[in-house]
């Protein structure tokens, strides 16, 4: 087994997820089989307690793994399936090894950092990257390894201190380190500096680990001189010095590894150069090339209560924009603050009122993601019921299906009390409630979490059409309270169809709206099995209604709404990518690049 291990430097959110997926198309690219590991050094035993604030969205895998959104990365950039062992946090590491102390597996020592934490580490890195994880029999042929935070921290010693033993272990010719780490530019002088990095090179020398390439975020390509003042006092040779510059989308981030020749610094360090062929880049740089050439757009309202902090509703974002280059559109988010859209807002701050309203009203499509708590939630039924009532393409996540359901029975069935237990515990018509199996005295994995299987109970209906007309499907799962199924046939009577159930009958897995152009609600997570090239069936169903959508704004600044169709509808991308990309974040627009590139 071969290992690349990408660790940054200087400061954090310099893309390392996103260096380390390219680093493994890279490889793919050269036919390796690839799999993945992120180290994230917090004391969390995983991220499925942590508020998106926090460290953005929780990715939720088929075991049920909640995990950190870099493996989402890694899933859609590879087309690979991982597994929760494939995220390490210090709260799993630990709490392994007081496990075996406890069970007397060290036979009476004293059970320390060096050498139990780091040899638990070490393990753990040799089982996981065993795991197959492309579908086919075997190991991999390499694992990619991405220490999470910065060099220094404190919490990241045991895991640099295990990894440098690793690579003396494993030897030279199967251990490859690649530093991500920042070169700015000055706005005074305008000269790239090289001193923040010769720091952190210093400071990961210091710690026993040596690069064997250094990536270097900037604004712009390196300069010549610079290239080599970091050769000469990193120690690096000027070849593996790579320049990961702003690009228009980052999935241009693999095609400038390649034309820097980063897989040949990678495959001589790993002593591979005998067995791989050359890079080849045919769909992704026809995928890349096809973007650029979009020139109408879809409009979609995102509303949400994270829509501050776009990590949030990353997995989400990527969905969007895979289907919307599957209908050859230019992808254009919307933001909508859900709380914005509620009466209060618009006594206290009418300007924000009125722009989250313009917003909705102006938009082609209305997604309505998950989330938890109650705060926004009156402004994302406010949002559903616009929908609903104005044929508006709509796709409700999890949460958002669940307000579609409160709203309709408040609107259509006239149960003005009607709400989710989780907001109203005493309400008269609990339309949504807690699941029978779920923990509330305690949080961390104790969802309905994972891959689970959805039954279709209609064939002809949209779902069903857009999944293939498939009579089951799976798809990954996070929620605690769901569709009371006491109150099913009262709902469908009035205009509803639960279209999916789970294999009980009495779970609801997704609704649909008679009528209606296109209105689905998902207790499931469809976004978490988005692919470049193999869009989210529900996604795309969702960019193609809105492709119908046609709005025309008037002079007072409300939307007059049209069913107009466009010429290019009917169209389908052909030249779709298999490995992955992901678009930038921070972004207005979940496609348009942020000031990273990354």
């Amino acid at each position: 087994m071969k290992y690349v291990l990408v660790t940054g430097g200087v400061v954090s959110g310099l893309g390392k997820g996103v260096t380390a997926s390219s680093i493994g198309v890279l490889l793919q690219a050269c036919g390796f089989r690839v799999t993945s590991i992120k180290i994230d050094p917090y004391l969390n035993t995983d991220a499925g307690t942590m508020s998106p604030f926090e460290h953005g969205e929780v990715f939720v895998l088929d075991d049920g793994g909640e995990v950190d959104l870099d493996l989402g990365n890694y899933e859609r950039f590879l087309d690979i399936k991982l597994t929760r062992d494939n995220n390490i946090t210090t709260g799993k590491i630990y709490q392994s090894v007081v496990e075996k102390e406890r069970r007397g597996d060290y036979l009476g020592k004293t059970v320390q950092v060096v050498p139990h934490i780091t040899d638990a580490i070490q393990e753990w890195i040799e089982r996981v990257a065993q795991v197959p994880v492309d579908g086919k029999e075997g190991p991999a042929d390499v694992c990619v390894i991405e220490l999470g935070g910065t060099i220094g921290d404190i919490e990241s010693m045991p895991f640099i201190e295990a990894l440098g033993q690793f690579s003396y272990r494993v030897g030279p010719s199967n251990f490859c380190l690649v530093h991500v780490s920042l070169v700015p530019v000055l706005n005074v002088v305008g000269e790239q500096k090289t001193k923040p990095t010769q720091h952190s090179v210093r400071q990961l020398r210091g710690l026993g680990l040596i690069p064997n390439l250094l990536a270097c975020r900037s604004s712009k390509e390196l300069d010549d001189n610079v290239k080599g003042k970091l050769s000469q006092f990193c120690h690096v040779p000027l070849s593996n010095i790579l320049t990961l510059c702003d690009v228009p989308n980052i999935w241009h981030i693999p095609l400038l590894l390649r034309d820097q020749k980063a897989h040949e610094a990678i495959l001589k360090t790993l002593n591979l150069q005998g067995v791989a062929t050359e890079p080849d880049f045919k769909a992704w740089i026809t995928t890349t090339k096809v973007y650029h050439k979009f020139h109408e757009s879809v409009r979609i309202a995102m509303v949400g209560k994270y829509t501050g902090l776009s990590d949030a509703y990353l997995s989400v974002l990527k969905a969007l924009l895979h289907a919307s280059v599957a209908c050859n559109r230019k992808l254009v988010v919307d933001w909508v603050p859900a709380g914005d859209l509620e009466d209060d807002t618009l006594k206290e701050n009418p300007d924000a009122y009125k722009a989250a309203w313009s917003l909705l009203e102006g938009a082609n499509g209305i997604l309505v993601p998950g989330g938890f708590g109650d705060r926004g939630v009156q402004g994302k039924t406010l949002a559903a019921k616009y929908a609903r009532e104005n044929n508006v393409p709509f796709l409700g996540i999890c949460l958002g299906m669940q307000i579609a359901v409160v709203e309709f029975a408040r609107s259509v069935l006239g149960l003005h009390g009607a709400n989710s237990t989780e907001f109203d515990p005493e309400t008269k018509n609990p339309c949504v409630i807690f699941m029978p199996e779920g923990s509330k005295t305690h949080m961390g994995g104790t969802m309905r979490l994972g891959s689970r299987r959805t039954y279709f109970q209609v064939a002809d209906c949209k779902s069903a059409k857009l999944y293939g007309n498939a009579s089951f499907i799976d798809e990954r799962h996070r929620h605690r309270y769901e569709v009371n199924p006491d109150m099913i046939s009262q709902l469908e009577t009035a205009g509803l169809t639960f279209v999916g159930k789970d294999e009980t009958g009495r779970r609801m897995e997704i609704v649909e709206m008679r009528g209606h152009p296109f209105f689905i609600g998902a207790q499931f997570h469809p976004e978490f099995k988005s692919r470049p090239g193999k869009p989210s069936p529900l996604f795309s169903g969702l960019i193609e209604a809105a492709c119908k959508r046609t709005v025309v704004s008037n002079n007072k600044g409300n939307a007059n709404l049209t069913n107009g169709v466009h010429e290019s509808d009917s169209t389908t991308s052909k030249a779709q990518n298999a490995n992955g990309f992901k678009s930038s974040n921070g972004s207005a627009n979940g496609a348009s690049p942020n000031g990273n590139g990354v």
